[in-house]
């Protein structure tokens, strides 16, 4: 049962926050939804933000700046939170491991597989409650995500193509089998054997012939994180090779905080806008 934590009326519409009782963490999980502004018994498509490390649900309700967009061009913003939380929930005293930093993965190994199940939660459990209970078109769903979010964006996106119709992301970590960030996740989630970890790459998976219908990422030129942990020169290689229209936009100065995804949030809304109006 969707519980409502709050509701605000913004530019129009309704930002909430919501919880619920998922069967696929076994914990409680809370989510924002924006729904703008529209006619009574209107559809609206559907556009998904997935957050970073350390992140809740609350960090691109407050500092996202997507309302506006949202509103102008009839879109619905769903921000899940990053992991199961709960005091039975297993943790890490690390800030890239545990509560906060679920990876967007079905954990196989003890004691993280009893509840981080974020990539079944996400990809079946929510779109179901949002489908039941908000005025939501699931066959226009598009998907964009932040840093471990955009990781999360890319790789659900390349798994279920049929289900988004557009893909972006800001400063996404492209290949988590090379990088820190995601050999600690998913050597930790996963096992030790990296052939399983390749569906949670989204460079692997476009080099084994998975594709992308489009796909518009910004990063950072200032950002601290780009050589060692984001990878993106092997996201533009991989798209190059695959054929997969990529719009790659490096933007000087930048770096990897909020005030970059506020600045291109609005860019974002309208490009995923565009692409979700086509007809199926």
């Amino acid at each position: 049962m969707l519980k409502v934590k709050s509701e605000n009326r913004a530019f129009g519409g309704v930002q909430g926050v919501y919880s619920h009782t998922s069967a696929e963490t076994g914990t409680d999980m809370t989510f924002a939804a924006y729904v703008p502004p529209h006619e009574r018994g209107a559809k609206l498509p559907v556009l998904w933000f997935l957050s970073g490390l350390t992140c809740t649900h609350a960090n691109v309700m407050e500092k996202g700046d997507y309302r506006a967009a949202c509103a102008e061009h009839g879109v619905i913003l769903v921000a899940p939170d990053t992991s199961p939380r709960g005091d039975n929930v297993a943790d890490d005293d690390e800030f890239d491991f545990g509560k906060g930093a679920g990876f967007y993965v079905d954990a196989t190994e003890q004691p993280w597989a009893k509840h981080y199940r974020m990539r079944s939660y996400i990809e079946r459990e929510l779109p179901a409650l949002i489908a039941s209970s908000f005025p939501a078109d699931m066959s226009h769903q598009g998907i964009t995500g932040h840093s471990m979010g955009g990781h999360g964006a890319l790789t659900m996106a390349l798994r279920n193509p049929d289900r988004f119709k557009s893909v972006s992301a800001f400063a996404p970590i492209a290949s988590p089998l090379n990088c820190p960030w995601g050999e600690k996740a998913l050597a930790g989630y996963l096992g030790p054997d990296r052939d399983t970890w390749r569906e949670y790459d989204a460079c692997a998976m476009i080099n084994e012939g998975t594709k992308l219908p489009n796909l518009l990422i910004d990063q950072g030129t200032g950002d601290d994180f780009l050589k060692d942990q984001l990878k993106t020169g092997l996201l533009a290689l991989a798209c190059k090779k695959a054929g997969i229209p990529a719009t790659i936009r490096m933007q000087e100065g930048y770096d990897h905080s909020y005030y970059f995804i506020a600045t291109f949030m609005a860019d974002h809304i309208k490009w995923h806008a565009e692409r979700l109006r086509r007809p199926v």
